[in-house]
């Protein structure tokens, strides 16, 4: 038997070695295909609505454009969830067809485009028509009337539509926006005066008027982005004639939201990061 020198006796266990042992590649971390629905519900579903019609005051609807819990007693959102990106912005024009949306159950009371004519309340969106340009068809979407709520012109005009365009100006810069929206309380003050409810009792008019915006730079994985460190502004307002256009002096916790709505927002966040962005109030200057 001939003895291998001792160099050949490494090299041959080197090359055993190798035989044995399955290569281990390291690959860069997939970015996760999400549908326009799911995109919209990212940061979870504040009040554990369900596309059920025994659910009639929770009901989940789920649109490319936005998704919403719908109230059949108010005749409202509960709230209203959205993303925006550069994809959702283009240049498709205002379409302006307000129009019941067809979508709800047979049977249930649509709110027509003419429900608030005369009432000194707005049609106000709650997705705003434009952060949803970049077709025809989903700036159509934004004036289905389960996207309204009768809002004080002034707060609609003026409060929201500079928060709006904020939003927008984040994009403009590279960011991406989640979006949550909402309304809760019974009564506001529009052009008219008080009133609780329009369209003969059928549309409840809020007293108060909540945003929640969380804040990205542009990237992908966008829900496993978000840290302690992610930016989060929101925003809860009267819904009257008398509100101030700086949206920013109304900013508050999300915590606080959650406590005068139920809802658990951000639900889809890990327990210690939501614990972190919901007990801040944002603090940056707004230009």
């Amino acid at each position: 038997m001939r003895i291998l020198k001792p160099y050949y006796r490494y090299f041959l266990f080197f090359l055993l070695i190798l035989a044995g042992c399955k290569e281990t590649e390291v690959t860069p971390q997939q970015s996760v295909s999400l549908t326009p629905e799911q995109e919209q519900l990212l940061l979870g579903n504040p009040s554990g609505a369900t596309a059920q019609e025994s659910n009639p005051n929770n009901f989940l609807m789920e649109k490319p454009q936005f998704a919403l819990s719908y109230s059949r007693q108010r005749g409202t959102p509960n709230w209203v969830s959205w993303h925006v990106s550069r994809q959702w912005l283009g240049s498709a024009e205002r379409q302006d067809n307000f129009r019941p949306d067809p979508a709800l159950p047979e049977g249930w009371y649509q709110v027509s485009a003419s429900a608030y004519r005369g009432t000194g309340f707005d049609r106000g969106h709650n997705t705003p028509s434009a952060d949803r340009t970049n077709s025809v068809e989903s700036n159509a979407a934004t004036f289905l009337m389960t996207n309204m709520i009768p809002q004080a012109p002034n707060n609609n005009q003026q409060t929201w539509a500079n928060l709006e365009d904020y939003t927008r100006a984040l994009v403009a810069a590279g960011m991406e926006v989640y979006v949550v929206m909402g309304s809760y309380g019974q009564g506001g003050t529009g052009s008219n005066g008080f009133a609780k409810t329009i369209d003969n009792g059928r549309v409840t008019v809020p007293a108060r008027i909540w945003k929640v915006l969380v804040v990205l730079p542009e990237g992908e994985n966008d829900l496993q982005r978000i840290s302690r460190t992610t930016r989060v502004i929101a925003v809860d307002t009267p819904n009257e004639e008398s509100v101030r256009s700086d949206w920013a002096s109304y900013r508050t916790t999300v915590d606080a939201i959650e406590k005068a709505t139920g809802y658990d927002l951000l639900s889809a966040l890990p327990e210690q990061v939501q614990h972190v962005l919901e007990s801040q109030v944002d603090e940056q200057a707004i230009p």
